[in-house]
């Protein structure tokens, strides 16, 4: 393996967070005799762009410095490809860390994991899911939540978790059950009503909320989390109890676990990893081992 290696950063992750924690990320790697080159870019389509050259090039390593929106963008490069992926997590959610139990908000440290791995092999192979020709590792989202997604983005007069949580109240107010046509592994079609439905090739999204708690990366298989039509009153009971993975314990959520899933639903568009995936129809596919993960063991 090359002893040169790229560091791929957001330097507006978590606030500013990404321009500071690259320098001691990359200081634990320098000290442990890599050679550290950053790319940087000026939009999303120009830094993987910049990510996909380094990986062409025979990079030994690209090293994503930023939060999930980083992250998503990082999969895009080397998903596929023999090049393997390390997390340096210091964004707002951070649930692509979260799922592998990488440090999160300790760049020293993640950089030290990351050095370590590459010198003793502590490489995971995991899964992905692939609509299209994109990629995801965590979450993809659609229904009360991506409609949650929708308005936070538009909200422009604040920032940070409070903004989502502006969102999710003003989403409840407007609250609607969904008509949604499902098709799970290629069977019959499945017609049904749903607050929202959750395809986890992970077990969190939204900065630790464990909808899909169960959800293994290297298993093969999805997990789906449907959440039946509810009332906006056991909806608000049921929410609080994401960030435990309690409420898959409730009568009106059931999971699902299959490798590929259909959804349909009018007005929807999925979110994966947090960031626009598109409306939906889409046909979500887990591809088995779709990436290797420097994760220390």
């Amino acid at each position: 393996m090359t002893s040169e290696i790229t560091l791929f950063v957001n330097p507006t992750a978590g606030r500013g967070r990404g321009a500071h924690a690259a320098q001691p990320a990359a200081s634990a790697l320098r000290d442990a005799g890599f050679s550290v080159r950053t790319v940087l870019g000026e939009d999303a389509d120009d830094a993987l762009r910049r990510a996909r050259e380094a990986v062409a090039a025979g990079t030994g390593a690209l090293i994503a410095v930023g939060g999930d929106g980083l992250m998503s963008l990082a999969l895009q490069a080397v998903a596929g490809t023999a090049t393997p992926l390390g997390v340096v997590a210091v964004g707002t959610g951070n649930d692509f860390a979260r799922t592998l139990g990488l440090p999160v908000r300790d760049p020293a440290a993640a950089g030290r994991l990351a050095a370590r791995a590459l010198k003793e092999g502590g490489l995971r192979e995991i899964d992905l899911g692939r609509v299209g020709e994109r990629w995801f590792g965590t979450v993809l989202a659609s229904g009360f939540d991506s409609r949650v997604n929708d308005r936070g983005n538009r909200m422009r007069f604040v920032g940070g978790r409070f903004k989502y949580d502006l969102a999710i109240l003003a989403e409840l107010a407007a609250f609607r059950p969904i008509p949604y046509r499902l098709r799970f592994d290629g069977g019959e079609p499945v017609e049904t009503e749903a607050t929202l439905i959750a395809v986890g090739n992970g077990t969190t999204y939204g900065g630790g909320m464990r909808i899909c708690a169960g959800a293994k990366t290297d298993d093969g298989l999805f997990d789906v989390t449907v959440v039946g039509p509810c009332t906006r009153a056991t909806l608000l009971k049921v929410f609080p109890r994401v960030y435990r993975g309690t409420h898959l314990d409730h009568p009106a959520v059931t999971v699902h676990r299959v490798s590929s899933i259909e959804l349909a639903a009018a007005g929807i568009t999925a979110y994966a990893d947090g960031e626009p995936m598109g409306p939906l129809p889409l046909t979500a596919t887990c591809v088995p081992g779709a990436v290797r993960v420097l994760t220390g063991g």
